[in-house]
């Protein structure tokens, strides 16, 4: 059974390739308690060795690095790592968002960040990791906020009552806890549950994402288990 005060042991290195010294230092303080140690980079040349060199559990990478662009260095990333990358960037564009989404990075944090917020981030992308590693992403029940979802019965129950999800609401459900602490951009949410990036995305899911909160949230208006990233997407999460 899923239980989310799961301990989970602690990775050996996490790598931070951010050129200010002050965010690194800020980022390693942050998660002395989240990983053995953190290795830091101070440009994107120096971070992509050092991410071949000490096979990192999780990178940490700045967007506005000084000798490369962020998007180019994550597709560098990804061409020989699958550990998670958390992006950091001063920037607000949405449309950059969900194309270093597109290119692989797992999740952002907007600067200035809370390092609770970045923390957290962190653990739920380990979290992911090491289950993906382990070959059993979630058990078959997953118990979280008063809900029982049986993942393999296709059932979630609150207090012993069947909640009824139609099937577009159990695929989107079913997504969501494949992914949990993962920023998903309006397309990967529409191809993974549509099977097309075609159509109004932002609007099926506007309307399917309020169905699924009326349902399983026990505040609507105050959601805690799907979080959304404005004009980006949704982030679905299970909790420490």
């Amino acid at each position: 059974m899923a239980n989310t005060s799961r301990e989970q042991p602690l990775p050996d290195v996490i790598l931070i390739i951010d050129d200010e010294p002050q965010i690194r230092r800020v980022v390693r303080n942050s998660l002395v308690d989240v990983a053995k140690r953190v290795s830091e980079a101070g440009s994107a040349a120096d971070g992509i060795d050092a991410a071949a060199a000490e096979q990192p559990a999780l990178i940490i990478l700045d967007l506005g690095l000084p000798d490369r662009d962020g998007l180019e260095v994550c597709r560098d990333l990804r061409s020989f790592t699958s550990v998670p990358i958390i992006v950091l960037s001063a920037r607000h564009s949405d449309r950059e968002k969900e194309r270093l989404l597109d290119a692989g990075a797992d999740d952002y944090v907007t600067k200035p960040f809370s390092t609770v917020e970045l923390k957290a981030r962190v653990r739920a992308q380990l979290r992911r990791a090491m289950a993906r590693s382990s070959g059993d992403r979630h058990d078959s029940i997953v118990v979280v906020d008063g809900l029982v979802i049986d993942l393999v019965g296709r059932t979630v129950k609150r207090a012993g009552v069947e909640v009824h999800l139609t099937p577009t609401e159990w695929n989107l459900l079913r997504v969501f806890i494949a992914h949990d602490g993962q920023t998903l951009t309006h397309a990967q949410l529409f191809t993974a549950v549509w099977g097309s990036a075609a159509g109004d995305a932002q609007q099926y899911l506007r309307v399917y994402i309020g169905q699924l909160r009326r349902k399983l949230e026990v505040d609507p208006v105050r959601p805690r288990l799907i979080r959304t990233e404005p004009a980006v997407g949704y982030r679905f999460e299970l909790g420490e």
